[in-house]
């Protein structure tokens, strides 16, 4: 017979075997800390608009606490929606801090 070469089909289960395993163990996982990396995002975003309002006051020449549309309107911001990227609804507080509506 001659000499062939490949895998036999034990080895090719034993290699899906072990796929499988290291799948099952990280999935989970990942899953976890998807609400971790939201909540980080969302506090990371707030932050962010903080940064704006401060130079909204500062380049207005002003002490009263801009809107999300008025940050919106003078290019401060993108979207007047004022949401989290994971849809959390935020608020401008009158000291000028970023927290989310349910607060």
């Amino acid at each position: 017979m001659k000499n062939q070469k490949g895998f036999t089909l034990i080895e090719m289960m034993i290699v899906l075997l072990v796929i499988s395993v290291l799948l099952i163990i990280t999935v989970p996982n990942i899953s976890k800390h998807s609400s971790n990396i939201n909540s980080k995002g969302c506090s990371a975003y707030a932050k962010m608009i903080e940064g704006q309002i401060q130079a909204y006051k500062i380049e207005q020449n002003t002490t009263t606490q801009p809107t999300f549309t008025e940050l919106a309107s003078k290019n401060y911001l993108k979207s007047a929606e004022g949401k989290c990227p994971d849809g959390t609804e935020l608020e401008i507080t009158p000291d000028g801090r970023v927290i989310p509506a349910n607060q």
